[in-house]
């Protein structure tokens, strides 16, 4: 049975510490499953880590869809929260009720994640209501980048500590189980997570949220485009890679590989039937 939405509050209520890592493919999302990562977020951030796109902004529904399905068939026990893409959710309440599905019935999600605080609540409320379970982003809002002016913690002003500290509450009154909280201070996050009886889940936000994500691509040290202040690189196996591949490149030109052992044999007096 995959882990529910009342687990994943429970553990905040017994203060256990939650982790969710993102998943963009089966084999990923297999291993991260079998280790026992309870959430596994398809997040939008394929865009750039396995898309190659300069921000999340490009990513599409379909796209969305295909990676979903690929976590979904990996992971067996973890609930899979899926992205909504940029304007998948904005324009009216009734194309977020429609995407939101889409990631449920085709991709094989069991949440999704829209990017916003109040603005977004009425929408939550509506999902909520039509069975979706809705876990909001805050802070630092990768599809805002435009509005943002870049990639920069959020919350640090009077007035945008109070908004994110009231919103949390709209969106928690709205029905979302849980929030994601990126690139906000420590102490703004830690109140809020006291405030709340939702998990908070930070990135970039301090140790004092209910649980972290990361991007497995920045903690295996995959994507090294950029390595952002938040992340933790408990391998760097792109080095790894580019090392493996190396030695292939150098054993194949020297027909040092393959050996025998790594090839077929047959009864050699079949070939005799082929001579002439």
């Amino acid at each position: 049975m995959r882990i529910t939405i009342d687990e994943i509050k429970a553990m905040k209520q017994r203060k256990e510490k939650i982790p969710m890592l993102t998943a963009y493919d089966y084999i990923t999302a297999k291993i991260i499953d079998e280790v026992g990562v309870p959430l596994i977020l398809v997040g939008d951030s394929l865009g750039m880590v396995m898309l190659g796109y300069d921000s999340t902004i490009p990513v599409t529904m379909d796209e969305m869809i295909h990676h979903t399905k690929a976590v979904a068939r990996g992971a067996k026990k973890a609930l899979i929260v899926a992205d909504m893409p940029f304007m998948t959710y904005h324009i009216d309440i009734s194309d977020a009720l429609y995407n939101a599905a889409r990631l449920i019935q085709e991709g094989g999600a069991q949440a999704v994640k829209p990017e916003g605080g109040e603005a977004i609540a009425e929408m939550v409320r509506r999902l909520v209501d039509c069975g979706i379970p809705v876990m909001p982003h805050m802070g630092l809002t990768p599809q805002s980048l435009y509005q943002l002016g870049g990639f920069k913690a959020q919350g640090k002003t009077p007035e945008t500590a109070q908004k994110m500290f009231k919103d949390a509450q709209i969106l928690e009154q709205a029905g979302a189980f849980s929030i994601v909280l990126e690139c906000v201070p420590a102490p703004l996050s830690k109140l809020i997570a006291e405030t709340v009886s939702i998990p908070i889940i930070g990135i970039g936000a301090g140790p004092d949220c209910d649980g972290q994500v990361q991007v497995v691509s920045d903690m295996l040290g995959l994507y090294t485009d950029i390595v952002p202040k938040h992340a933790k690189q408990y391998a760097r196996l792109a080095e790894e890679i580019k090392n493996a591949v190396t030695a292939y490149v150098t054993e194949v030109k020297s027909n040092t590989f393959p050996t025998m052992k790594h090839s077929y044999t047959m009864d050699e007096s079949i070939l005799e039937s082929l001579e002439g």
